[in-house]
């Protein structure tokens, strides 16, 4: 099997693991319960807890543990909006989202919130000035992915910032979900941040929302206490651990890191530039984690299921999304409703090897060969 799908899930980090063991097996205590052993995993968690914030640039009291970026970006979203509803019910995104994220929204305008989505550019980028015309006195929340799981088109989230915050009521979200641990990204233009540390070398289960102090925020869950008023439920501290775990060691290896899949990305890019009916649908700045490509005449799916036969796992569109529709992020660039059903993505890591890209590079153009009769 070669695996070049490290955008949908990523092998946790032996560190990760053992990090996750060793706190399991040594806090048995509720970091709720006032006993001894409640205080030794109460202790734990805010020793954790301010590690993160230190990691991420961020205070910790605007940390909340969710069980992964789903949650968080369902928790910022719908508790922004549901907290707002008395200055308005307008929030704009982008077709660029994550399918948590856009079933969020769905689910707001079935409740009566009016949703506009920004244009994007051929680039990917969001049209600032069309950003500009659409926030309104009512507008109280813009959700953006700083880079989307699909194209890996970076996003420019200082510039959108200074545009949500000349009014002062609108809040921004920013999913970094395919950004925390891979790129450098600031957690200081944004009023709420989304990850999970699956997506760098952690476990799944656990994820993390950053709230700005001033942002007010309606909790999805209720009930029992929790490490804050937000998120009600017992404290996951092994998970929590891990995932501290993950962000350090995803910090400290970022640059290593790009500068090998970036390598592998220049790569793929030439080999693919000998294929006529390959369209790179990933623009040149997108990061180099992320490659989406279309091959013309063949879906999507299809191209995917019969490098499935040979072994390699790639994906259509986000793992979380519906089969059998045209990507809009692709859509929204290409303007090629063909293009769209027709792309698939690779995803790369530094685990990948020179030996795993020469056997995809064999498998792919046998499936070309076959597919483009």
């Amino acid at each position: 099997m070669i695996y070049l799908d490290y955008a949908a899930n990523t092998p946790a980090d032996e560190e990760v693991i053992r990090r996750f063991c060793e706190t399991e097996r040594a806090y048995i205590g509720n970091a709720n319960s006032s006993h001894c052993a409640g205080a030794a995993s109460k202790e734990l968690l805010a020793q954790t807890t301010n590690s993160i914030a230190r990691l991420l640039g961020v205070l910790p009291s605007g940390i909340i543990y969710t069980s992964g970026a789903s949650e968080s970006n369902n928790t910022a979203i719908k508790g922004i909006a549901a907290a707002s509803k008395r200055i308005g019910k307008h929030i704009v995104s982008t077709p660029l989202e994550h399918s948590s994220v856009k079933a969020c929204l769905d689910y707001l305008r079935d409740r009566g919130f009016e949703i506009d989505l920004v244009k994007i550019g051929k680039d990917g980028r969001i049209d600032l000035n069309d950003l500009l015309s659409l926030i309104r006195n009512d507008t109280v929340l813009v959700s953006v992915t700083a880079v989307d799981s699909e194209l890996g088109v970076i996003q420019p989230i200082k510039e959108i910032s200074d545009i949500v915050r000349t009014r002062p009521d609108c809040r921004l979200h920013v999913d970094a979900t395919q950004a925390v641990g891979k790129i450098p990204f600031s957690f200081d233009c944004a009023d709420a941040v989304s990850f999970a540390p699956h997506k760098f070398y952690g476990l799944n289960g656990c994820g993390v929302l950053y709230k700005r102090r001033s942002v007010e925020l309606e909790p999805l869950v209720h009930g029992g206490s929790g490490a804050t008023p937000y998120r009600s439920g017992t404290p996951p501290l092994a998970l929590i651990a891990s995932c501290e775990t993950a962000l350090r060691l995803a910090c400290e290896k970022c640059g290593e890191r790009f500068k090998v899949v970036e390598k592998y990305n220049r790569e793929l890019r030439e080999f693919f530039s000998g294929y006529p009916k390959v369209r790179i649908n990933s623009p040149d700045g997108a990061v180099p984690y992320i490659l989406n490509l279309s091959v013309d005449g063949v879906k999507g799916t299809a191209f995917q299921k019969k490098l499935n036969e040979h072994g390699i796992c790639v994906s259509v569109k986000s793992a979380c999304s519906t089969d059998g529709k045209p990507s809009s992020a692709v859509l929204a660039v290409s303007g090629s409703r063909k293009s769209a059903l027709s792309s698939w993505r690779i995803s790369l890591s530094h685990l990948t090897t020179e030996d795993e890209l020469s056997e995809f590079k064999e498998a792919f153009d046998a499936c070309y060969r076959e597919m483009t009769k």
